[in-house]
């Protein structure tokens, strides 16, 4: 079906320019149909030559699409890609995620409709959040997924070794029980005397952590499955936080943010680490020098800075089966007036995200493809030889829902940090946690 649908479109697109240059076969100016690809930085996607270098392989079985490139800077994507809407000159092709594509464009009916891009095959293979997370509630799909990656929590292994807190871990699966982690934070308290790990709550920086920590201790929800209100004070987010603000190896941090508690891990000040990545598990340490003119020190990647081993886990819930909050990479075609345009840019998406270009576009993301297999490729093995991608690849199984599509989100996410501050402070956890939900939902009311 799919490969049909791509000769259909390829097919449509000929006798389309052959109407417009009278002789298509002749390979004039007019035979060749101009897109405009914008890349927020995904990965290598954030790289022009990168990106050409793709394109190559997409032009030799389409020559005559030709697709002009510009990769956005991460601090200022959002606001390049208003202006060129607000103008007239929004791109053809959009490479972003559902907080772009879905919330913004998408809902305000600046996007084409991708929908009939997605047969029982798509949705067999592609993950099932990815999925719903490029849907609206009407069926309207308005962005087609590429790639995924979540985030997690990470442990000092030596510590927890030297605590006999390894026995509470599985490295096998990357999973642990919320009473594993309890007696886990135990031992590594009696043993160091001092708290092992901490709610960091200074600011919003890294709040995707205590965010999971929270809802996956007891099986909590940060919002209705709707994703229409938040429900932040149920008894299961109460019983968590009741739980971590007990604890004597936790602590509530309100003088640091989720990077800096990162660093206190690094130095081996902490020995759990809440808010981790992917990224900090591939990238070395580098600390500067304290004397001028000294060369920084750089650490190997995945160790401290005392070369203690640094496994990443899911967060502890009480089955072991987490939710982590994650990443969606996907297409987005605006709909700019040209269904040339648009079958020329489905036809793109299609090679990219589910055909022969599939696994060298996921690769250049350096995150995981949202499919089990891709024109009848299997994906699984997309990572082979790699072995910290191939060990972290197995947390993609716990993607949970992607509830940031919620409206209100931003005030959302100053409530909080503002609520653990609170509760920091020794503020009712009931109370504190009905004062979140009454100021969110207000926001996501309008």
């Amino acid at each position: 079906m799919k490969k049909l649908l791509a000769i259909l479109l390829a097919f449509t697109l000929v006798l389309s320019l052959a109407g417009c240059s009278g002789n298509a076969a002749e390979g004039d100016s007019q035979d060749v149909i101009e897109l405009t690809l914008w890349t927020y930085p995904a990965g290598d996607w954030g790289d022009k030559a990168a990106v050409e270098t793709l394109l190559t392989q997409f032009n030799s079985v389409y020559p005559n699409i030709h697709v002009t490139v510009q990769c956005l800077d991460q601090t200022a994507a959002d606001d390049t890609v208003s202006t060129a809407v607000d103008g007239g000159l929004a791109p053809d092709l959009l490479l972003a995620g559902p907080e772009q594509l879905m919330k913004v464009w998408g809902a305000q009916g600046l996007l084409a409709d991708l929908s009939d891009m997605w047969d029982d095959t798509d949705k067999a293979e592609i993950n099932d959040v990815c999925q719903s997370a490029c849907f609206t509630t009407d069926g309207k799909c308005y962005m087609y997924p590429l790639a995924m990656n979540v985030q997690c929590m990470a442990i000092n292994y030596d510590a927890f070794v030297t605590a006999g807190a390894d026995q509470y871990i599985d490295l096998t699966t990357r999973t642990w029980t919320t009473e594993q982690f309890i007696q886990a934070v135990k031992a590594l308290y009696s043993k160091y005397g001092e708290p092992a790990a901490a709610v960091y709550c200074s600011g919003q920086n890294g709040d995707q952590g205590t965010r999971a920590l929270v809802t996956n201790l007891y099986g909590g929800e940060f919002t209705n499955a709707a994703h229409t209100a938040y429900t932040v004070n149920s008894e299961a987010n109460r019983q968590a936080l009741e739980l971590l603000r007990s604890m004597d190896g936790v602590s509530f941090d309100d003088a640091i943010n989720g990077e800096e508690e990162a660093t206190l891990f690094y130095h081996e000040a902490l020995k759990i680490s809440f808010c981790w990545s992917l990224s900090q598990q591939l990238t070395p340490v580098v600390d500067e020098p304290e004397e001028e003119g000294a060369d920084p020190v750089i650490h190997d990647a995945g160790k401290t800075v005392n070369g203690q081993t640094i496994e990443f886990m899911s967060f502890p819930s009480e089955t072991g089966e987490s939710r982590l909050p994650g990443d969606i990479w996907g297409f987005g075609v605006f709909d700019n007036g040209d269904q040339t345009k648009i079958d020329a840019a489905k036809l793109l998406i299609r090679f990219f995200a589910d055909g022969q270009g599939t696994s060298a576009a996921v690769r250049a993301t350096g995150e995981f493809p949202i499919r089990s297999a891709a024109d009848g490729v299997n994906l699984a093995n997309l990572w082979a030889g790699n072995d910290t991608m191939t060990e972290y690849g197995k947390l993609t199984a716990y993607m949970g829902d992607f509830y940031q599509l919620t409206p209100g989100w931003a005030t959302a996410r100053t409530e909080w940090w503002s609520l653990l501050q609170r509760i920091a402070d020794g503020g009712d956890v009931a109370i504190e946690t009905d004062t979140f939900v009454a100021n969110a939902n207000a926001a996501a009311r309008g």
